[in-house]
């Protein structure tokens, strides 16, 4: 059981160069602790000037660290696969990374949790099994080579508390951690629209399987006390004040093991991609969004009917992510549970993705 408390999201660190054995404000050198500040980048620190007759103190090389989210989705979970809107927030579990030049061409990889080490140079960057948390910062690095950044050897930290495998985002957050890291590092002008771009391109490239820009977008947008309504198509996030501020939201995991989950997903996704096509009459560029304000039963009669239960599933977990924005506007508690507790029955009964566990959870919520 994680209570999440109140939603919430911190500012980006920034460590900057310093000499061996210096710290400022209990910030340790590279490797080390550090300290909250309330910039998101700051210039790299002088070296102290050495007194005279002693020798000149090693520098060390700036430390940017950046850390994200995770994220929950209220409504929208197994929404349109081609143009998602989901309704989310961050939780107050976090993904850090820290990321600091090498002077040779190394690339190294410490979880600091897990006392674990891998390492790999960019010309061999590439996905290994075995690399596991690790290949998730690798995803980032090609965006600023391509960009025309000097990289080279790099030293990479990952520490956080996510849960693992439960749906929080936690392989998202290491993504959208090492990227921002970088960015700092580099200097790159590049803002977080197009980052969310290249980092789903690089996703794509890396994993050979489609990226979840959502949740990219999420962990650079989310903020105290707000929930966003994130829109996957244009790439948008209109943040909506929480109402919820004296509630406390509790997430509970049923323990019910995963098997089999992305096939049967990767099968419901086929069915709405031909039922989208029937609704579209083959149109191409078409999403379940333009018919969400649409009485479509009529014209999904003639539908297939696994076809026609997955696609209505979608076109109405549309309205409820349209209809929860409003309800959260006027602070409408009861109604907004209502929309939470139709979308799960959505999810039993026409996508077909709950099980008992979860059903007895919901009816004694």
């Amino acid at each position: 059981m994680l209570d999440i408390g109140r939603i919430h999201r911190r500012e980006y660190e920034l460590d900057v160069g310093r000499t061996k054995g210096e710290s400022r404000s209990g910030r340790a050198p590279a490797g080390g602790g550090t300290k909250k500040t309330q910039s998101k980048q700051a210039a790299a620190g002088n070296s102290r000037r050495p007194a005279a007759g002693k020798p000149a103190a090693r520098t060390v090389e700036p430390v940017v660290i950046a850390e994200a989210p995770g994220r929950i989705h209220f409504l929208g979970e197994h929404g349109d696969p081609f143009a998602g809107l989901y309704l989310s927030a961050a939780i107050d579990r976090w993904i850090k990374v820290a990321v600091s030049a090498r002077k040779d061409n190394s690339l190294r990889f410490y979880a600091a949790d897990l006392g674990e080490r891998k390492r790999t140079t960019l010309i061999n960057l590439k996905y290994k099994r075995e690399d596991r948390w690790a290949n998730y910062i690798k995803v980032a690095i090609p965006i600023f080579a391509e960009m025309g950044f000097p990289v080279k050897g790099l030293n990479f930290t990952v520490s956080g508390d996510i849960p693992q495998q439960i749906g929080l985002a936690s392989s998202s957050a290491i993504e959208v951690a090492a990227a921002v890291a970088l960015r700092g590092l580099f200097h790159a002008k590049i803002n977080d629209r197009e980052l969310v771009k290249r980092l789903s391109m690089a996703h794509l490239a890396f994993f050979e399987e489609d990226p979840n820009p959502a949740d990219y977008l999420i962990g650079l947008s989310a903020r105290s006390n707000q929930l966003l309504l994130v829109d996957e198509l244009s790439l948008t996030v209109t943040k909506i004040k929480s109402p919820f501020s004296r509630c406390k939201i509790i997430l509970m995991d049923s323990r019910v093991p995963r098997f089999g989950v992305d096939t049967e997903l990767a099968v419901r996704r086929e069915k709405l991609r031909a039922g989208l096509e029937m609704l579209a009459q083959g149109r191409e560029g078409a999403s379940f969004r333009e018919f969400a304000t649409m009485d479509i039963m009529d014209s999904m009669g003639h539908f297939p009917e696994e076809i026609r239960r997955r696609s209505l599933h979608v076109v109405q977990e549309i309205r409820r992510v349209l209809d929860a924005e409003d309800y959260l506007i006027r602070a409408d508690l009861p109604g907004f549970s209502r929309l939470v507790f139709h979308s799960h029955e959505s999810l039993r009964d026409l996508y077909e993705v709950s099980c008992p566990e979860i059903d007895w959870m919901v009816k004694r919520a």
